[in-house]
């Protein structure tokens, strides 16, 4: 029984602060943030004490972020079938060019990163999809898909034991608003009139700035079997906003059959909804690095320099040090005793201890000199290839960042088909022509469109790289009939390519009627001319694009 009653729906979040309690999870965020961003000394009591930081983790967590989101992303849209049909092909062409709006608007790649860095530092990071009806489209269809980043200690499960999003019985996502942007979210003036601050004692929010008064908000997704319109259940995903004790919003139908939130954690754990940060169990070599530096360098200043050991009775002024000043002594001066003490130096074993530790370190998280560019670039190749071999380990995190991607594209999808509508769109069609049409996305679910979204390092993708090989395979004449070489050309780098196309067919079928002896026949000397060489010419003088 899924409960929308504020005071069950508070008590579900209890129980989801417990559990992340229970596991540490808000002194372990806390204390790898801290780590990360150079905050290493926190709460040592030592005010005579350096506190040097040699921040090893964060140099290493830096590489694997570059590493994992260096290359950008893209998605490939198509039937699983792989022949889709007319109308099909238009939906993809609409789709396709819509996902990309989308990420551009939204900034979503640049959202990407942030939610690898999460998931590198705190274990897991959440990117939240919803859709904003008041957003300006330049039509008359209102509203865009607009997406934001959720922290794990802000998002609780129904299920704690399941890290999969979509089969958990309900997902809160809590909100620490001002008390005026939690008014903007109620449906009534009446309602809005009853929210009220709370002083949550809450571990996520022990920082807060006492002068602004915040009040909790907690939105509940759920789903729920409803009626479609021909008859059949489907599962639709319900919403409910409220706070400790007042319902900002009743209970209502998304109209998606996904969960809006996509999930990406870096090192997975058994039954557990959160996973494992990449540094959770090295802080305490950092630590110990920290330590034994902060050790050296008081020994340094205790005990690198000689001191001045004098007789009291024969320098009653003391010892001054400075250069060219005289000193005053009693009694004859032979007996003014002066002498210094030895020098002590640190064994050199202590920064061999240091390498070591911040070697291995290194080495275990998977970073090494070479793929972090410590090395003298004396033998390249071999730099290369163990650069290459470095990056290995971190394959895991990055199939699980492209699975991330394939989730967030997926609710893309369920949120255009639920709630786009009827709207103008524009799109490149297959011959590479712009075309404007108005496009009812209710009918995507209608045709029963599958979608296979295909994510990779957009080098796999490249239009450029693809014009290139396509060039080397009609020079090396693998390709030899115009028609599929300009077909492959991606759209928008040839203009008036489907007029091109319709003329070389129209030759070719003045040729076949020519050799078969039928009228309309063209002379032998007008026969086709060969192709020019398409890929030097594009190299040297870009064709403008439409």
């Amino acid at each position: 029984m899924i409960q929308t009653e504020p005071a069950k729906i508070w008590d579900e979040y209890q129980n989801g602060i417990n559990y992340k309690t229970g596991i540490d999870l808000y002194q372990t965020v806390k204390r790898n943030e801290d780590f990360y961003l150079g905050k290493q000394w926190e709460g040592v009591n030592a005010p005579d004490l350096d506190k040097p930081v040699f921040n090893v983790l964060g140099r290493v967590l830096s590489y694997f972020l570059s590493t994992i989101v260096s290359d950008d992303v893209a998605a490939q849209v198509s039937t699983f079938d792989g022949n889709p049909n007319a109308d099909e092909q238009i939906a993809l062409d609409i789709v396709s060019q819509q996902f990309d709006e989308i990420m551009e608007q939204d900034e979503t790649k640049a959202k990407n990163r942030l939610i690898v860095r999460n998931a590198a530092v705190d274990g897991d990071g959440y990117l939240h999809v919803y859709f904003d009806p008041e957003a300006e489209t330049g039509q008359t269809a209102r509203g865009r898909i607009c997406t934001e980043i959720i922290e794990n200690t802000d998002l609780y499960f129904g299920n704690s034991q399941v890290a999969d999003i979509q089969r958990q019985p309900y997902l809160l996502v809590v909100y620490r608003l001002l008390p005026e942007s939690a008014r903007r979210l109620a449906e009534n003036k009446e309602i809005a009139d009853q929210i009220r601050p709370d002083a949550e004692d809450h571990p996520r929010y022990s920082e807060e700035d006492d002068q602004d008064e915040r009040v909790t908000v907690v939105a509940k997704y759920w789903k729920q079997a409803v009626a479609s319109p021909d008859g059949k259940q489907v599962v639709h995903v319900f919403c409910t906003q409220c706070t400790r004790d007042v319902v900002l919003r009743k209970p209502f139908d998304t109209g998606l059959s996904r969960y809006p939130i996509a999930g990406m954690r870096w090192q997975e754990v058994k039954h557990s909804c959160h996973g494992r940060a990449a540094i959770t169990g090295l802080i305490p070599n950092q630590i110990y690095i920290n330590k034994l530096m902060a050790m050296c360098m008081e020994h340094t200043k205790k005990m690198a320099f000689p001191k001045i050991v004098y007789s009291r009775s024969a320098f009653p002024n003391g010892w001054d040090n400075r250069p060219g000043v005289a000193v005053a002594a009693n009694g004859q001066l032979s007996d003014a005793l002066v002498a210094k003490t030895p020098t002590v130096d640190m064994p050199a074993q202590v920064m061999v201890l240091i390498d070591k530790v911040i070697s291995y370190t290194k080495d275990l998280m998977g970073a090494s000199d070479a793929a972090l560019g410590n090395v003298k670039p004396d033998n390249t190749s071999a730099i290369i290839a163990v650069q290459k071999a470095s990056a290995v380990p971190l394959e895991l995190q990055r199939m699980s960042f492209y699975q991330f991607v394939e989730d967030t594209i997926r609710i893309f999808l369920d949120m255009m088909t639920a709630r786009y509508g009827l709207r103008a769109v524009g799109y490149i069609d297959s011959e590479g022509n712009k075309q404007q049409m108005d496009f009812d996305f209710n009918g995507l679910q209608g045709m029963a469109l599958q979608v296979n979204v295909d994510v990779g390092a957009s080098t796999y993708w490249s239009e450029l790289m693809q014009v290139q090989t396509i060039d080397n395979l009609f020079e090396r004449g693998i390709i030899t009939d115009p028609v599929t070489y300009l077909e492959s050309i991606p759209d928008g780098y040839i203009k008036n390519k489907a007029g091109l196309i319709a003329s070389i067919k129209k030759q070719q079928e003045q040729m076949l009627a020519m050799q078969a002896g039928l009228p309309g026949g063209i002379a032998p000397t007008e026969s086709i001319a060969p192709m020019p060489d398409m890929s030097t010419a594009a190299q040297e003088q870009p064709l403008p694009t439409e």
